[in-house]
């Protein structure tokens, strides 16, 4: 469905919720994104040092500090953002944003029109682009992981257009997710009656910054907990959410490998199972390149890490710690 681009956005109809710690001139590249019709902004700080809080108030941003004495979440950070948000007004739309990405041109005015144009539409994102992706392997990957089709969708990331009365409607984000909140959101407006579409506009600048395989590992880790944790709550008929990504990381990350290092003890031809690795890389290959197929199947390894994780820390009944990459 092709977007409308609405040449005289209304002033007032909608404001913006953007998160961030420590993002220096990221945060003021992100603030300085947002043309002056959208108001009020709303940046929640979690503990910057760098001197975001003020820059943010030198923006015309209202500045929410996010009590630190509680574990952080980004949900929990959004959730704040948007009671703020609606104390100051309550916008018909909140455009949710993180810290180190900056707003495309064209793309506050086309996604308003989207929401206002479709009464049961409840977010609209579309295409969320990584600003240095030749900078490394692991900033192309994030780049090539946003290039979904444009649609009526499950999911929407970080970045999203979103109805502040359906997000109200369905409570919010979970503030207790360390990972995953957007689609775990996006599950339960949709089990509400609402739609959540992506269209082929550009959105979003993002900066990465990864330029270390370990970031990338923790990053992919983290993944693998908000498969697991959102099967776990929404894992059910009909949604099933995440149920197959989960799979996918136990069998690639643990089951195979498991079983062909036992089956060595009985037979060396059981190390004829590993080759299932280079086949899965040549068939994903064919489709998305050597490189990405290379590291969506390693990243199963992270993947399982974070499943257990997961898994380990609710038999304990312990409170599961943030992953962060940057």
């Amino acid at each position: 469905m092709p977007p409308v681009t609405d040449p005289d956005p209304t002033p007032g109809r909608m404001g913006a919720v953007i998160i961030g710690r420590n993002e220096g001139a990221r945060l003021v590249a992100c603030l300085a994104s947002f043309p002056a019709w959208v108001r009020p902004l709303v940046y929640v700080d979690s503990g910057s040092t760098d001197g975001s809080v003020d820059a943010a108030r030198a923006a015309g941003a209202e500045v929410v500090a996010l009590d630190m004495t509680r574990p952080f979440t980004a949900a929990r950070a959004r959730n704040a953002g948007l009671a703020r948000l609606r104390a100051l007004g309550a916008p018909e739309f909140v455009q949710f944003v993180d810290g180190d990405c900056r707003i495309q041109p064209g793309w506050l005015e086309t996604a308003e029109t989207f929401l206002a144009t479709r009464p049961s539409v409840a977010v609209v994102c579309g295409r969320r682009r990584e600003i240095h992706p030749e900078a490394s392997v692991w900033n192309r990957l994030c780049d090539a992981e946003w290039d979904t089709p444009p649609g009526q969708a499950k999911a929407c990331g970080g970045d999203a257009l979103m109805r502040v009365a359906a997000v109200a409607e369905v409570g919010g984000y979970d503030p207790g997710l360390i990972a995953g909140e957007e689609p775990e959101l996006c599950v339960r407006l949709r089990q509400a009656g609402w739609e959540v579409w992506r269209i082929d506009r550009e959105m979003t600048l993002h900066d990465a910054a990864m330029t270390r395989i370990g970031q990338w590992w923790r990053r992919t880790r983290r993944s693998g907990h908000a498969f697991a944790e959102g099967a776990a709550l929404h894992g059910a008929a009909p949604e099933r959410h995440w149920v197959t990504e989960t799979r996918r990381a136990v069998l690639w990350g643990a089951i195979l490998p498991l079983v062909a290092f036992l089956g060595l003890v009985v037979t060396p031809w059981a190390g004829l199972l590993l080759l299932a690795y280079p086949v899965q890389i040549l068939r994903l290959s064919r489709r998305l390149g050597w490189e990405r197929a290379a590291f969506l199947v390693l990243g199963k390894f992270p993947e399982v890490q974070g499943v257990l994780e997961f898994h380990l820390n609710r038999l304990r009944r312990r409170r599961a710690r943030l992953i962060e990459y940057k």
